[in-house]
């Protein structure tokens, strides 16, 4: 048996979200080098400030400006950051009740060391020199009991927009290690070898691609190898017509659920070489290959698949694939 693959892998895309009247104003304050909170019916302050009181669901009447130092309630420290953190030392993730506030907010601390950390402590916010609305305005906090300077623009540069910040982009990121089973192992290998392999379940005689395994309706082990076609029939499909970052084919283009012949579950894939209103449930398409030199132990061995020319494929033989 192979030993299994292993490969790093990173899903990534930028989240982008309307930060609505309350928020907006909070990140608007950030970029002008202030904190504001939210007091709540019962007279509790809380910064950040809430969109909506927790007791009467109701949003706050007003938002206060709160102090930026405060006292660390508790903490954890942080002895090797991660790509994406405050800071690229080592830092303490620490929740921090500003002075003015009744609640606590999460924030990093820049303390020197974990022996310089402790519960109790005062702190202050450590500004970016540049603002642009976004929690991140506070660069961290840092040891101190008076407020810290508020970084204006440079020499020559325009003092940062007054205008409120109404959307906030923020980018999320993770990075990990996939390790292939037995099953996937195979199927990636046959793929470096321009091979669809699927496995049989021994009790339904489902036949699975990519293999999983084990038969997920009989909970059996599917260890026959079955070799599969390139063919298929276009079960379901989306024309994909808006953009996003880090797309390799121009839109509109399709995407499809394509039941490969001799198989009983379906593969998502990309269906080129005609017109997406030519794309349709029943559609019949073979896969193309990238050029040999380029095969991997991946399914990106496959570029996509278009349309063979032949009649579509009947209604009953895909309809309990939809």
């Amino acid at each position: 048996m192979d030993p299994p693959l292993r490969a790093p892998l990173e899903i990534g895309f930028d989240y982008t979200r309307s930060l609505g009247p309350v928020l907006s104003q909070f990140m608007t304050a950030l970029a002008q080098g202030r904190i504001l909170a939210a007091r709540a019916a019962g007279g509790r302050v809380h910064a950040p400030p809430f969109e909506y009181d927790p007791v009467t669901a109701e949003p706050p009447a007003e938002l206060i400006e709160v102090q930026p130092t405060g006292t660390v309630l508790s903490w954890s420290w942080a002895p090797v950051p991660l790509a994406g953190q405050p800071l690229a030392h080592p830092f303490a993730w620490a929740l921090i009740r500003l002075d003015g506030a009744d609640t606590a907010m999460l924030h990093a601390v820049d303390a020197g060391s974990a022996a310089a950390m402790r519960t109790g402590m005062a702190v202050r916010a450590r500004w970016a020199a540049e603002r642009t609305g976004h929690i991140r305005d506070i660069a961290c906090f840092e040891p101190g009991d008076e407020p810290g300077p508020v970084p204006g623009p440079a020499a020559g540069q325009e003092p940062a927009s007054t205008e409120p910040v109404t959307m906030m982009t923020t980018p999320v990121r993770l990075s990990y290690e996939h390790t292939a089973s037995p099953a996937e192992t195979a199927y990636l290998h046959g793929l470096a070898q321009g091979r669809l392999l699927g496995q049989r379940c021994p009790v339904c005689a489902k036949v699975y691609l990519p293999p999983r395994g084990a038969c997920p309706t009989c909970g059996v082990p599917t260890a026959e190898e079955v070799p599969l076609p390139e063919t298929g029939t276009v079960t379901t499909f989306c024309v994909v017509n808006v953009p996003f970052t880090g797309q390799r084919v121009q839109p509109p283009y399709v995407a499809a659920q394509i039941l490969i012949d001799g198989a009983d579950i379906p593969i998502q894939h990309l269906v080129l070489g005609c017109e997406p209103a030519e794309v349709r449930m029943g559609l019949r398409v073979s896969a193309v290959w990238k050029p040999p030199e380029q095969w991997g132990t991946t399914a990106e061995n496959i570029d996509h698949f278009r349309p063979t020319g032949e009649p579509d494929a009947p209604y009953q033989s895909y309809a309990h694939h939809l």
